[in-house]
């Protein structure tokens, strides 16, 4: 039904728009006249890199080392990209294709865009992360062996694909499919109440598949989208253990010393949703643009828990030991969502705009959850969830943009955000089964663009808000946000850039006293002479703070304290690259530098990384290179986590 109002929305403008073509079409039989001359164009071009990595064995901590670099030895395919054209254009007329990081490495892509004129544009994309997160400080640096309570050795693949069908005429149908799963090892936390957790292994497995397809209408004055699609959704997670482990608690509770000696856990979550898209812009006069976007879904989920752990427990509701647990529940879910966005961008005249933007964004949750757990000694528990959740967000904004002069630009408007949430209280909720929340918020907007002479560029935004209601203790509340950037173009081989942010964000309701700022400053040099031929030089410096104070209650006896975190950091970076004398028209390449972190603060941290690297061309179409990197970090408070090495790479590049 959506669909079939979308298309009688723009049935008019596309008969007027055909309408308006039918006088500029050629006569019929009239064909266009192809070029005679043969494609000068070699059908293949591109280069493959591949080459062999070393790695010295890494001193210090090598799990902190896989969480922040994690690159492994062997051979590798370090770069492919070539182009293809079919001279006989059968299945296609150019390919393209590339891929790095092959061979192991934690980040590896592949990327096909293959199209046929006016018959096809196809475009293939896929993606494999490594994601390995065991850092030993976390979440709990004084536990007897200092483990991990989250720890993931885990890949994820991305595939994206899209199909567009007549590419450049004016009816476009389309279909597309994305698929982001992932798998692997980790270790998470598993606890009874608040009064211990205990690190367990886990098997971690996701996969999410996204369905689409459409038809786009692309005119002079308008373009319309209308698209039907639907997700698929599941996660079964896995824990098993039979060590024992005292969990996080290293003292007595009541009296008990706690234990977990087995568990056996296991999730399963299913969902799938519908959902349908309509897009229009339209530019019905010359100073005039509309645009609007409607996007209805209903996803449903099922959840499926189970475990079964032995050991010595305590309930914290009863003060009552038991030694065994077994847990069963399930529930379901459904949310129709509806989100909308309409704007215009009107131009009264030649140095004025006007933009004007609304969107709004409900959903609500129906959902039910039963949970029954058995102790051993036998007690048995049955709890009913209900679960509710309405959250309705809406926010208009309307800017200006004047051009004072031929140098100056200066923009202005106003945003204004509102909305209301109803979601489950928690725990120690004293106003109720649910809790309401606001949310209403003013906001200024202003900025500029400066041209004082040709060379130099400066741009300015400020942002300051004022709000009455808003939904958690550390959202934008009271806050002003400014940024400037500035590109100073010395010559055609010289340029500057600066640039400067600040947040500064406030919520002084008692309890919450929460006093947040963000800081950062950067310059930056490029230099390039006679094009980058014989020298090129970077260089780039960054300063940043952050400061954030907050109000909590510490467990168990919600005493009041102060969480605090500062860090103030200096992060840089510098590379030149140096043509080396020639030889028979080839030039070798001598490049050097490295980047560099240190900080101080709640967590001083320094991480250093210099490099250095060369290549020397065999021929027009071979180079031989190497590079060297040193990789060394290290933490002043957690001394067991800093970590160095060296890692070196040689390859060959071959070229068509």
């Amino acid at each position: 039904m959506r669909l079939l109002v979308a298309v009688l929305i723009a049935a008019p403008l596309l008969a007027q728009e055909q309408a308006a073509q039918s006088t500029t079409q050629p006569a019929a039989g009239a064909t266009a006249t192809e070029s005679p001359a043969p494609s000068t164009e070699p059908w293949l071009t591109g280069s493959v890199d591949f080459g062999y990595r070393w790695r010295t064995d890494v001193g210090g901590n090598f799990q902190t080392y896989r969480s922040v670099i994690n690159l492994g030895q062997g051979p590798k395919l370090l770069g492919l990209d070539f182009t293809f054209q079919d001279p006989k254009k059968r299945w296609f007329d150019r390919l393209d294709a590339n891929a790095y990081g092959w061979g192991g490495d934690p980040y590896s892509t592949a990327h096909v865009d293959a199209r046929k004129l006016k018959i096809y544009d196809f475009r293939f994309d896929y993606r494999n992360i490594a994601y390995f997160n065991e850092l030993p400080s976390f979440a709990n640096p004084f536990a007897p062996a200092g483990f991990n309570q989250q720890a993931f050795d885990i890949h994820r693949r991305m595939i994206n694909s899209s199909l567009d069908l007549f590419p450049g005429g004016h009816i476009i149908p389309y279909l597309a499919f994305d698929r982001n799963a992932g798998y692997g090892h980790g270790i998470d936390a598993w606890s009874v109440d608040a009064s211990n957790a205990y690190a367990v292994p886990t098997l971690l497995r996701d996969s999410t598949e996204n369905y689409r397809g459409g038809v786009r209408f692309e005119y002079n004055h308008f373009h319309v989208t209308l698209e039907q699609g639907g997700t698929t959704f599941k996660d079964d997670d896995q824990a098993y253990t039979n060590q024992p482990t005292g969990g996080d608690r290293t003292t007595p509770l009541f009296g008990q010393t706690l234990l977990l000696n087995s568990l056996v856990q296991a999730y399963a979550i299913r969902g799938t949703s519908i959902y349908e898209r309509a897009l229009l812009t339209a530019t019905p006069a010359s100073w005039l643009t509309l645009s609007g976007q409607f996007l209805y879904s209903q996803p449903k989920t099922d959840v499926h828990y189970t475990d079964a752990a032995t050991g010595n427990f305590v309930a914290l509701a009863s003060l009552l030991p038991f030694t065994g647990l077994t847990d069963l529940a399930t529930g379901s879910a459904k949310q129709p969502h509806v989100t909308g966005n309409a704007g215009f961008e009107m131009r009264p005249f030649r140095k004025l705009r006007i933009v004007e933007s609304w969107m709004t964004d409900r959903y609500h949750d129906a959902s039910f959850g039963l949970l029954v757990a058995q102790f051993v000694p036998a007690t048995t528990q049955q709890t009913a969830l209900p679960e509710e959740q309405v959250v309705n967000y809406n926010q208009q904004e309307i800017d200006a943009i004047y051009d004072l002069t031929s140098k100056i630009t200066v923009r202005g408007g106003w945003r204004y955000v509102w909305g209301d949430a109803t979601v489950n209280a928690g725990i120690l909720s004293q106003t109720g089964t649910f809790a309401t929340g606001q949310l209403r918020r003013n906001v200024g907007l202003a900025g500029a663009t400066i041209l004082p002479w040709q060379k130099l560029r400066i741009n300015v935004d400020y942002e300051g808000a004022l709000s009455d209601d808003v939904y958690f203790r550390n959202s934008l509340n009271d806050y002003n946000k400014m940024r400037a950037r500035a590109k100073y173009q010395a010559s055609t081989s010289l340029s500057f850039t600066a640039n400067f942010a600040l947040l500064d964000n406030q919520n002084p309701a008692t309890g919450v006293n929460y006093d947040f700022r963000a800081r950062t400053n950067s310059v930056a040099v490029y230099w390039t002479p006679n094009n980058g031929k014989r020298i090129s030089v970077t260089a780039e410096y960054n300063r940043s703070t952050v400061r954030s104070d907050i109000d909590y209650l510490n467990l168990p006896f919600l005493n009041p304290a102060v969480s605090s975190y500062r860090d103030n950091a200096h992060t840089a970076s510098s590379q030149i690259d140096i043509a080396l004398p020639g030889y028979y028209g080839l030039t070798p390449k001598l490049t050097a530098g490295g980047s560099l972190f240190v900080s101080s603060g709640s967590r001083p941290t320094q991480f250093y990384e210099p490099l250095g690297r060369l290549s020397i061309p065999f021929s027009k179409k071979v180079t031989w290179y190497t590079e060297w990197r040193w990789y060394g970090m290290g933490e002043q408070f957690y001394l067991y986590e800093g970590f160095r090495t060296h890692v070196f790479v040689t390859g060959l590049r071959l070229s068509r």
